[in-house]
């Protein structure tokens, strides 16, 4: 077993060495930020300036603003002796060899005999930097290769040397993978190591697309996002995200690097980046790269004129149908097939990319697997080059294109099996939006399979099924969780639209107390029950997990209730257990302790505020105290069934029924509307929020009560209801949920 690092310095407080110490303060390490002294008697100032910048940021790095507290600040005069009691040592300072070479010199001066020493270069040779070192330091040296930013790309490539210890990099590992929830691959110490390297050969493929093979930046953009399941920002939108010198720094240090790459003429500078780099024209720090946005259009660059111009129309042909098509696997067989322009774009593309990331190996990394897994966490491609290679197998006859595919792995001996599919559980019970699997030792799982994980009707009666099924069933417990990136979007307001549109609120008020009777029961379950959480949980799917007394949560969990945005309030037992979270934070139930906090409560709903984090979460009474949160995403499934276990060989109980919450009645509904009054005097909200405020705020301290009054769980779910159908009436409402589903934003109407 490995020791975990406690105390931690950063070299250079720059942009990516900000983000790093504040990741490692998120991950409960103390942190060093040293950088050069300023002039002057303020020595402190330039890291200090850097750091204020950095923690500006959107989105943000901390997890709270509690934890920038563990982040000390210091100069490489005053404070460099304070390395010498940490158990880590990063690199981060200026790309100039001589300079870190000189600064490893003082640094070995400095350290422990037990201290490891990293750097975050990621043009430079690793080897390189620790040259003159001595024997012991250059074992315990190596590359860690952050992306940015830190906290939400996960890739974390680990370039070993020569001379590295490899118990030093096993814990390395250990250590990111764990403690840092990284994704860890380990690269060669070849320039751009791995995701860069591939990454980067992509984007002067896609730009040599627009200047020599007459596709539009539009078309390009759409052939290299979401339909090939990599971001929606493409291929330009990204380059321009990033920063055009930084792409032009990156291919001018990598072409010289690399005399032997037999396609290393792709990383030479087009003359059109060269151009706008020249021209101070480097994306979005500056306004415009790539694209610009004048007004609410959004006009791309005219690669001869050098002027901004008008989308054209995608000359792609059936794009749109092959878009359409749920399957990723499915759809990139159906792209490479296409007989038009879209087809051609992508068979040439794809296929000189799959020949680049093959020929790679072992140059870069020893098996396909690593090149895989850099790109999905480094630059977030659903699949990585080999896996899309897996897809394209055995299609039919396109000619030379088609024939490299298939010949491509008995020229270079690769079986690239796709490397990252979680293995198959066994399945108990399904429906087409849901399922029952058997995680095994007798404990279960219950996952979503819906639209963006909404509760849907299927879902909802499929959870129905679950319960019975676990409570008369041998089984410990259920864990209620899956395998995407977001645990869940919330109701299905598709289809509560429909209800609403044809008039049969009854059904809809007997949908809300058939969920909300499931949410209770949940709570009271005889047999331990576990919600496994990551990214988006909103609406509903946060009121589900508020009902789960345990919860497994991934740090980046973003979780709030947010019905407010469409017009309507919690109605499934939200607002309830939010206004008893806020009772029991009180001191005592007198109504001067609890206002404090039930004022929290409004504004949080009020404004359908989400969560940062999931420490966040727990601060805001959307997550318990009792929440066990881990930084790696991809554990949490395997940490709720370990959570299972253990309650259930403790002797599992329920929690007590809860038949006696303190709500503040009338007084306390005065003050909540006059705080709401105030914010739309202000301006921040608009008539039709104003007026949701009020009838949250009736909820919440118990309709008609005239003075605080302790009232059970029902009283609370009735108002719920009783307030919740109405809204469903209103046209502003139906405008909220229409505008929302047609453009995925809230309508402030």
């Amino acid at each position: 077993m490995f020791k975990p690092f406690r105390k931690v310095a950063v070299l250079g407080a720059g942009v990516m060495g900000s983000q790093i110490a504040a990741h490692l303060a998120n991950a409960g390490l103390t942190v060093h930020l040293l950088d050069l002294p300023a002039n002057g008697s303020k020595k402190n100032e330039l890291v200090e300036t850097l750091f204020k910048k950095a923690s500006k940021l959107s989105p943000p790095i901390f997890f709270t603003e509690k934890i920038v507290r563990r982040v000390i600040l210091g100069n490489f005069d005053e404070h460099f002796h304070h390395i010498a009691d940490v158990d880590w040592v990063i690199e981060a300072v200026v790309e100039n060899l001589a300079v870190k070479q000189e600064l490893m010199a003082r640094v070995e001066g400095v350290i422990r005999d037990d201290t490891v020493v990293s750097t975050n270069t990621s043009g430079l040779t690793i080897g390189e930097i620790a040259k003159g070192r001595s024997e012991s330091f250059r074992q315990r040296f190596l590359g860690t290769h952050f992306f940015n930013p830190p906290r939400y790309l996960k890739l974390l490539e680990l370039i070993p040397t020569t001379d590295t210890n490899p118990q030093v990099l096993q814990r390395m590992m250990w250590f990111a993978s764990l403690h840092l929830g990284k994704g860890v691959v380990v690269a060669k110490d070849t320039p751009n190591f791995i995701a860069n390297r591939i990454g980067v050969y992509a984007t002067m493929l896609a730009i040599r697309a627009f200047t020599d093979q007459g596709y539009t930046i539009e078309e390009i953009d759409t052939l290299t996002g979401t339909i090939v399941g990599r971001p929606k920002s493409a291929t330009f939108r990204t380059a321009d995200l990033v920063g055009l010198d930084t792409l032009m720094y990156v291919a001018q240090n990598l072409y010289p690097a690399i005399p032997h790459d037999e396609s290393r003429e792709v990383f030479c500078v087009p003359p059109l980046l060269r151009k706008l780099v020249e021209t101070g024209t480097l994306g979005a720090k500056t306004g415009q790269g790539f694209y610009k946005k004048q007004g609410k259009e959004i006009l791309s660059i005219n690669p001869v004129t050098f002027s901004y111009e008008s989308a054209k129309p995608l000359n792609l042909g059936n794009i749109e149908a092959i878009a359409k098509i749920p399957d990723l696997k499915e759809r990139l067989r159906a792209l490479y097939q296409d007989s038009g322009r879209a087809g051609a774009f992508f068979r040439e593309h794809i296929l000189q990319i799959l020949a680049y990331s093959a020929r790679r190996i072992p140059e870069i990394a020893d098996n396909p697997a690593e090149i895989d897994k850099a790109m999905r966490w480094g630059f977030g491609w659903e699949l990585g080059p080999f896996e899309v290679w897996d897809a394209l197998r055995g299609i039919g006859d396109r000619g030379d294109a088609s024939e490299d595919a298939e010949n491509l792995s008995k020229i270079l001996g690769l079986s690239p099996l796709s490397p990252l599919s979680p293995p198959v559980k066994p399945t108990l019970w399904e429906n087409s939006e849901a399922a029952l699997l058997d995680l095994g030792d007798k404990v279960a799982l219950y996952e979503f399979r819906s639209k963006g994980n909404t509760l849907s009707l299927k879902v909802v009666e499929g959870l129905a099924k679950a319960l019975n099924i676990i409570e008369n069933g041998d089984y410990r417990g259920l864990v209620i969780g899956n395998d995407s990136a977001n645990f869940s979007g919330g109701a299905n307001l598709a289809e509560m639209a429909m209800l609403a549109q044809s008039g049969n609120f009854q059904a809809i008020a007997n949908l809300i107390i058939q969920f909300q009777s499931l949410l209770q029961q949940i709570h009271y379950f005889p047999k331990p029950i576990v919600a496994a959480i990551t990214g988006r949980v909103l609406g509903g799917g946060c009121e589900l997990v508020l009902a789960c007394p345990h919860v497994v949560a991934a740090a980046e969990t973003y979780i709030g209730l947010v019905e407010l945005s469409v017009g309507l309030i919690p109605g499934a037992g939200g607002i309830m257990r939010m206004v008893t979270w806020a009772a029991d934070k009180a001191a005592t139930e007198s109504p001067q302790h609890i206002q404090p906090f039930l004022r929290q409560v409004f504004e949080t709903i009020g404004m359908a505020k989400v969560a940062n984090s999931a420490y966040e979460a727990q601060e805001l009474g959307f997550l318990p105290p009792t929440t066990t949160i881990v930084m790696n995403a991809d554990s949490r499934l395997d940490v709720a069934k370990q959570e299972i276990l253990c309650l259930e060989s403790k002797g599992y109980i329920p929690p007590p029924e809860r038949n006696a919450i303190m709500v503040l009645g009338r007084p306390a509904r005065a003050m909540l509307e006059h705080a709401a009054y105030t914010m739309l005097q202000g301006g921040f909200i608009s008539e039709y929020d104003h007026y949701l405020a009020q009838r949250l705020a009736y909820v919440m301290t118990g309709g008609e009560l005239t003075v605080p009054a302790l009232v059970d769980e029902n009283y609370l779910l009735q108002l719920e209801r009783e307030t919740f159908i109405p809204l469903l009436q209103q046209p502003k409402t139906h405008e909220r949920i229409a505008h929302i589903l047609r453009t995925k934003k809230p309508l402030r109407n």
